[in-house]
């Protein structure tokens, strides 16, 4: 996703960078659009190097590329923080006369602001009516907290942890998709999971050959988390069976930390008894190491190679799916390497029945895609083999378009009493297919 973060003259700006870390960790490309005065508390070689982007403050810089309105236009969410009061009073009126303010008003995305400015400013009749025009127009107002302030002063005014800011901010971009906001693919409504409840699988299983060694998958997590991050951003209560992430963990979620194979399906099958909802987004390893050494593996003089043996793990999406699961809708991802289109969903449909999922995610991985990537592309695929639909685009809108395809299914699949859960005749023949390995990201 792609991040705009506008920074403020105050002396909160120092906690800007937090926010821009954390975004950044959770693998979005983060641009910092500071004001002038704001570079007087927080440097841009600072802002630079945290954000991993060049930092941009000049109205006047970037002509060419109308960069005034470009930033705007190509973000996919917007946070400011801090908001000062004299910001405030800006967005309010409407007013561009620096870059931020063009940003501003060049994009459609989600406005998420942070207010942080003295207690009496806060309290201020024009800054109140401010941040209610902000309010009245769909602004995100994030705090401010009540805490100690510059100097000895304490009250509200504080600007909120950069936690709470991101936790904040990701949740209005998920309902501004859920809404089909822009550029969001879903067509759901803000809130249609609430009081569901949903278990996601995310990233991927080790297998330990010694204390220092495993066998393990290029999974960082980031479309696991992403769905975790939209079911809960749409109102669901939801835990995320983490399984070594790359990312930061997602506010808001139950997760439950997972290291193995085995691991993982003691969790799953623990929190998948009355869930709504069950995705297993993580890469699941097919086979384990027979013995675990208890020191280092260590070659020998003479040694030419090293001969491991395995065996198979067992097959967790299987396991769920050919088990009765009336009331949960079972969702499975697959990970393959083919390069034909048409192969591609082949192999798909292949493992949505053996695997007894209710919905099958299949997406093309390789060498510089899929894994580790912040956008997927993807096709879902149904009971009867058709594809539901296509995604592509940022993690967190691939997301919210498997979701959107959930909320469209759930009403016909219990409406029917004659739905039945797929048994262990709806298999398939081609072993290779069916394996778990790499299921997703």
């Amino acid at each position: 996703m792609n991040v705009v973060v506008g920074i403020a003259g105050g002396i909160a700006a120092y906690k800007a960078v937090g926010v821009v870390r954390a975004l950044v960790l959770a693998g979005h490309d983060v641009h910092v659009v500071p004001t002038e005065a704001a570079l007087r508390f927080v440097g841009r070689p600072t802002l630079e190097a945290i954000s991993r982007n060049p930092v941009h403050v000049d109205l006047y810089e970037g002509v060419a590329e109308v960069r005034h309105v470009a930033i705007g236009q190509a973000a996919d969410l917007i946070v400011i923080a801090p908001a000062t009061a004299n910001t405030i009073a800006k967005l309010a009126a409407g007013l561009a006369d620096d870059l931020l303010g063009n940003t501003v008003l060049a994009s459609e995305a989600p406005l998420v602001v942070a207010p942080a400015m003295h207690t009496e400013m806060w309290r201020n009749a024009a800054t109140q009516a401010n941040i209610q025009t902000l309010v009245d127009r769909g602004v995100t107002v994030v705090g401010p907290a009540v805490g100690q302030l510059t100097g000895a002063d304490s009250g509200p005014g504080r600007m909120e942890e950069p936690e709470v800011i991101v936790e904040s901010a990701l949740a209005a971009y998920g309902a501004h998709a859920a809404q089909g906001g822009h550029g969001a693919p879903g067509s759901g409504l803000a809130g249609d999971l609430q009081g569901r409840r949903v278990v996601v699988s995310a990233g991927g299983t080790r297998e330990p050959l010694d204390p220092v060694r495993f066998l393990g998958n290029r999974s960082s997590g980031k479309q696991g988390v992403a769905i975790a991050d939209a079911a809960r951003s749409r109102g669901a209560e939801v835990v995320l069976i983490a399984a070594n992430l790359e990312i930061a963990d997602p506010h808001g979620c139950d997760i439950r930390k997972v290291s193995t194979t085995l691991e993982l399906r003691e969790a799953v099958l623990d929190t998948a008894r009355g869930a709504d909802l069950v995705v297993m987004a993580a890469a699941v390893a097919d086979f384990r190491p027979a013995t675990v050494s208890e020191g280092k593996i260590k070659k020998q003089p003479g040694d030419e190679g090293l001969t491991l043996e395995l065996v198979r793990n067992p097959d967790i999406l299987a396991e769920l799916g050919h088990a009765p699961h009336d009331g949960t809708l079972l969702v499975g991802f697959a990970a393959e390497t083919e390069a034909d289109p048409e192969r591609l969903i082949e192999l798909g449909r292949a493992k949505r029945a053996a695997k007894g999922a209710d919905l099958l995610v299949v997406n093309r991985v390789g060498w510089t895609e899929g894994f580790a990537s912040d956008e997927n592309r993807a096709s879902v695929i149904g009971v009867d083999g058709e594809v539901v639909t296509e995604l592509h685009g940022s993690k967190v809108s691939v997301a919210h378009g498997i979701l959107d395809v959930v909320v469209s299914r759930w009403d016909d699949r219990f409406a029917d009493p004659a739905a039945t859960t797929p048994t262990a005749t709806d298999t398939t023949t081609d072993a290779d297919s069916a394996s778990e390995d790499d299921t997703t990201r």
